[in-house]
């Protein structure tokens, strides 16, 4: 299968990245400050600005917006990955399977992520929406704001949606999931 992506310079991407077979990684508040660490770090030597984003146990959102001369997310998410994985302890896993050995790899995330160009103003304020809305979809909380995980508060902050905002709509098409 070949996976196309699109590379618009100072675009303005929607990502989902899962953890390998699902597993719960970040119910462990230790490894959600290793992902913060591990995205700042690349944050500080490969420039972006997170919009928005939310962390679940298995898998995270977030929107990025890369500088205008810029194209290079899949180094990005290469040295997050990386970045995590390392500080990581890796326990022997008898069931890792063969092509993982053979190309070293652990078995922390799912070797791709789904990526999404955003195109418009409708666009951006939709996947803004279904990434704050996430953790109720999922059953994770009764109310966007119960999520401390999650970019929702400083956009309550910033006056973007009230405390209580909410949605009965699952947002269906987005996401990857």
């Amino acid at each position: 299968m070949r996976y196309r992506r699109i590379f618009l310079p100072g675009g303005t991407f929607f990502f989902t990245v899962v953890t390998y077979q699902r597993r719960p990684l970040f119910n462990s508040h230790t490894n959600i400050e290793r992902l913060s660490r591990a995205i700042e770090k690349v944050r500080r030597s490969h420039p972006f600005t997170i919009i928005a984003q939310v962390i679940l146990p298995d898998h995270l959102h977030t929107i990025w917006e890369l500088p205008p001369d810029d194209v290079d997310y899949p180094t990005r998410w290469r040295l997050i990955k990386s970045g995590f994985s390392r500080q990581m302890d890796q326990v022997a896993d008898p069931t890792i399977p063969l092509s993982r050995l053979r190309k070293k790899e652990r078995t922390i995330w799912q070797r791709r992520y789904w990526e999404h160009t955003i195109c418009d103003e409708d666009d951006l304020d939709n996947h803004i929406d279904y990434i704050h809305f996430n953790p109720v979809h999922h059953g994770l909380v009764k109310y966007p704001h119960e999520w401390s995980d999650s970019t929702f508060l400083k956009f309550v902050e910033d006056e973007y949606y009230p405390r209580d905002w909410s949605t009965s709509n699952i947002f269906k098409g987005i996401g990857g999931e």
